[in-house]
């Protein structure tokens, strides 16, 4: 018969894990939130996910306008402008 390990290895104490709480980022994890994991630098000039989402969704407004304006904004065919 295989002798059956203690369930917890000798270097961790019951009283260390007292201090945990179940399911704190449950309610989080559950919305959909998503990690990434950004540069030192980066860091820097966005400390918060606000400063990050904000960037990102004018990025987004940016992105929106400037394909708009490669498309052709008059209805002149090739033809017609080369003669």
């Amino acid at each position: 018969m295989k002798k059956v390990e203690p369930e917890m290895r000798a270097e961790y104490k019951r009283s260390d894990f007292s201090k945990l709480e179940r399911g704190k980022f449950f309610k989080a994890a559950t919305k959909g939130t998503s990690v990434a994991l950004i540069e030192p630098k980066l860091a820097k000039a966005f400390p918060t996910s606000e400063a990050v989402n904000e960037a990102l969704r004018g990025l987004l407004v940016l992105a929106d306008e400037t394909a708009r304006i490669t498309g052709r904004t008059n209805k002149v065919s090739r033809k017609q402008a080369a003669a």
